[in-house]
């Protein structure tokens, strides 16, 4: 149990697409009762928001016109309490998470710098007054380098796509193993090899390999991590 009064801290969680980075950050929010931000579904937003408006996302001056009219924000839905994802005041949550056209071109999107200065810019003042779990793919090494706790969640890539494609099937979405399995090699490719901030792990971050961890013996390692950092923080009361 960590005590009320702890010091609060910035949690960092950066690795590969359907590693379960998302699900991982929810649990340690909830735990904490910290702020958990979820840096995809605002790439995820904005490429939304590019495709709905036809933005060329090879036309510099087309990306650039349209960042400063995109709003990102997250609200907690009434009844479920769960994080749902806002887009100009609009509810996309399930829209960004379905839509193979937004999942298509999200690397793509990521991969441009920038959207990716008008996006970190934002997740910085959403850390200003720490408490946080961000989840994403340079949070260790570019948007919170001095996070006090980093973590690299990684799997082996058959597993993710299983996981993917269970996750897709759930939602109603037919594909198969190999469609999405191409989908996550073409992602991790994109996000490991940009120019602009790549996909790597930070020196000082845990590398988290859960191909054959439960959710719940995850959970619990990583808690234990959590407290540790806390207590460095000059935390006696864990």
């Amino acid at each position: 149990m960590i005590a009320t009064d702890a010091p609060r801290i910035i949690i960092a969680i950066d690795g590969f697409s359907s590693c379960g980075k998302s699900t991982l950050a929810k649990q340690i929010a909830n735990a904490l009762h910290y702020r958990y931000i979820d840096t995809g579904a605002m790439y995820r937003a904005t490429s939304l928001y590019f495709l709905r408006y036809h933005v060329d996302l090879y036309h510099p001056e087309q990306v650039a016109a349209a960042l400063p009219s995109i709003e990102i924000d997250f609200r907690k839905h009434p009844q479920t309490n769960l994080q749902e994802t806002f887009l100009n005041g609009e509810n996309v949550e399930e829209e960004i998470r379905v839509n193979p056209r937004v999942v298509s071109i999200v690397s793509d999107v990521s991969a441009i710098s920038e959207v990716r200065r008008f996006l970190v810019k934002q997740q910085q003042q959403l850390g200003l007054q720490k408490g946080i779990v961000m989840d994403g793919r340079d949070i260790g090494t570019v948007v919170f380098p001095k996070a006090e706790l980093k973590i690299f969640v990684t799997a082996d890539p058959k597993i993710r796509t299983q996981r993917r494609l269970d996750e897709l099937r759930e939602k109603g979405q037919q594909t198969t193993f190999e469609e999405v399995l191409a989908n996550l090699q073409k992602r991790d490719h994109i996000d490991s090899t940009r120019a602009d901030s790549p996909l790597k792990k930070a020196e000082d971050a845990i590398e988290l390999d859960n191909s054959h961890l439960s959710k719940e013996d995850q959970f619990e390692l990583v808690m234990e991590w959590v407290k540790r950092a806390i207590f460095n923080q000059g935390s006696t009361s864990i």
